[in-house]
């Protein structure tokens, strides 16, 4: 194991006692960024989504900006613009939060299409075009988009094609009732989320051990049984009888990416069928589209992402 792997197994602790009750969230979080793949949180309020991508920011002595995205935003907001100086008479860029290393998209299915577009475009692209000049983002850049899963009057739900620029769907569920009594206790003893400056938080890792560990990642082995393992998934899914839609090869990608920073992140330099099951659910949930017979039989995307791995042979 490298001082690098050591450094984010720490990192992942760190943030689980912060975050209490989201271990499965945690580690699914550090693969995407490990992946270099943005990530949609989902959840009801209150459960701890902003926390978490604030709290991990400030562990790795990353650059953060938050946007509260709204109807109204416009993409300018987000990406900047260039402003005209009376005193110069010249024009001055005014850079939008979007130049970060961190960002938090907060409720990005209450953003019109545009606004959208604009903020996928920078994340695909990792550059922002201002009139008609490209500049480059942070080698970091990575994007954490939040939604309610429960509000659907005035919001504008992100289309399939751009579903898939994301690399991971997280659902943040409720804590089990210890990890809430934790809760509780560690606000009793005086931690307030909203004053973080005030909970003393060290720096695990820096910004350039993460790049570090993103190439180390890259040189994770996958073994041919493996890859055709993964591969034979991939188009199983796309015969699956309940799926309208099954894994599109840039799912195929991403799906190869994700489980070598699994095994990474377990110490591995090598990936095993475990790693390709361990990254399913959140990579394919927010991919896959269910046939409108499955639907009316109630049909989870969940429980059919399981259904299709018991189908699959693991090589030995």
């Amino acid at each position: 194991m490298s001082q690098t792997n050591t450094t984010v197994t720490r990192l992942g602790q760190a943030l689980e006692k912060i975050v209490v009750g989201q271990s499965t969230v945690v580690q699914q979080l550090l693969v995407a960024l490990l992946a270099g793949g943005h990530v949609i949180l989902e959840g009801v309020p209150g459960t701890g989504k902003t926390l978490l991508v604030r709290v991990l920011a400030r562990l790795i002595q990353a650059d953060f900006r938050r946007v509260q995205l709204t109807p109204d935003i416009l993409p300018s907001d987000i990406l900047g613009t260039n402003i005209f100086e009376m005193n110069t008479g010249s024009f001055t860029l005014k850079r939008g939060p979007i130049f970060t290393e961190v960002l938090l998209a907060d409720e990005i299915n209450r953003t019109p299409p545009k606004t959208q577009s604009a903020l996928l475009e920078a994340m695909e692209e990792q550059q922002v075009t201002l009139d008609g000049e490209s500049m480059a983002l942070p080698d970091l850049f990575w994007t954490i988009a939040t939604q309610n899963p429960l509000e659907f009057e005035g919001t504008y739900p992100l289309p399939e094609a751009q579903l898939d620029r994301f690399l991971f769907k997280l659902v943040v569920d409720y804590p089990d009732p210890g990890a809430e009594k934790q809760m509780l206790l560690n606000s009793q003893a005086g931690f307030e989320a909203k004053r973080l400056d005030l909970a003393q938080l060290k720096s695990i890792a820096t910004v350039q051990q993460i790049l570090a560990a993103r190439e180390e990642v890259k040189d994770v082995r996958v073994a041919e049984p493996v890859l055709d393992y993964l591969l034979e998934l991939v188009q199983r899914s796309r015969q699956y009888p309940d799926l309208a839609l099954g894994a599109s090869p840039r799912s195929a990608v991403a799906w190869l990416r994700t489980s070598k920073a699994q095994a990474w992140l377990s110490g591995r330099e090598y990936v095993t069928p475990d790693d390709v099951k361990a990254v399913a659910l959140p990579l394919l949930r927010h991919r896959f589209i269910l046939t409108p017979d499955a639907l009316l039989d109630g049909v989870q995307v969940d429980s059919a992402i399981a259904s299709l791995l018991k189908q699959v042979p693991v090589p030995r």
